[in-house]
């Protein structure tokens, strides 16, 4: 390889291209044209004797050769901008900006009234723009698409690189009953819980959701009286029916109809749900961007 051939403008090309997957998107990144941007792809292939990017239905995919220059080539492009660039200091009480926010129900439910708060406290300028995240993978694409600058949701199915997520907020499933049932007073073992009529939440529908797959797993199942999308009706509804639910627990604690509920351990082993904080490399480095990262996790600690 001639190293003579290499040039920060390469170099740069190819973090964005790595960034974005796609030419088009990482010629705007750059600010450059996409005939300039496939002219660079091309110079770096020859000079690294690797293809380095193969196109696929999901966009540009890195061979394992770009794989392993990412991280170098990121970090060298962060040390001399940081070198020779001196960025003014990111003031939150001063700035005047939106961020842009993927939230899947959740957290829009449970985090989001005290993070907008805490925001208001320490940014009064700062706007939040919240865009719905409809599956484990859609903050992902929002990401890559540079749409989102964080998102919060469960755990991606694909990572790579380019995609950060840290584990801020656990919860787990509790068994709801109306106040005045007679099984608030017997307590939930499984008997009572087969005995009883079953919410179910399913975002896509199906009728075989976590919990029936662990019955499952022991040969039994459950009677469902209802299947819904989301879960933050269902306290209301378990509070005035003589039907059972089970839910995240915060979703039963943060619910106005929390005081009329018995909340019980569910009678069958079920997994902790972690929400995790998910962004993208590009968002490294960028002083906004860390402090509003920062803030949810400090937002997501005290729940």
């Amino acid at each position: 390889m001639d190293f003579h051939g290499i040039d920060l403008n390469l170099l740069a090309a190819f973090n964005a291209l790595m960034n974005e997957r796609n030419v088009t998107r990482a010629a705007t990144q750059v600010g450059v044209s996409q005939p300039a941007m496939s002219a660079a792809l091309s110079r770096l292939r020859t000079l690294l004797g690797d293809p380095l990017f193969l196109r696929s239905p999901d966009g540009l995919l890195p061979t394992p050769r770009a794989r392993e220059l990412a991280q170098p080539v990121a970090e060298a492009l962060s040390q001399i901008k940081a070198a020779l660039v001196t960025m003014p200091g990111f003031v939150p009480a001063d700035a005047v900006l939106t961020m842009n926010l993927g939230l899947s129900d959740y957290p829009a439910f449970v985090l989001l009234p005290t993070l907008l708060q805490t925001l208001s406290e320490h940014a009064p300028h700062l706007s939040i723009n919240v865009h719905a995240v409809n599956d484990r993978d859609h903050a992902v694409d929002m990401l890559d698409a540079g749409v989102i600058d964080a998102a919060i949701g469960v755990l991606p199915s694909h990572q790579d690189g380019r995609i950060f997520t840290r584990p801020i907020l656990r919860d787990a499933f509790v068994t709801l009953i109306a106040h005045g049932h007679p099984a608030a007073l017997r307590g939930m073992d499984m008997d009572t819980y087969l005995s009883l009529p079953h919410v179910l939440v399913s975002p896509e529908g199906d009728r075989h959701g976590l919990v029936d797959q662990a019955l499952a797993q022991l040969g039994k199942q459950r009677t469902l009286a209802l299947t819904l999308p989301q879960m933050f009706a269902v306290p209301a509804i378990i509070a005035s029916s003589r039907i059972t639910a089970t839910v995240l627990k915060r979703i039963a604690l943060s619910s106005p109809t929390g005081g009329k509920l018995v909340l019980f351990p569910p009678p069958v082993a079920l997994p902790e749900i972690t929400f995790h904080l998910i962004w993208h490399r590009r968002g490294n480095g960028n002083p906004p961007q860390e402090w509003l990262r920062g803030m949810i996790e400090s937002v997501a600690s005290g729940l």
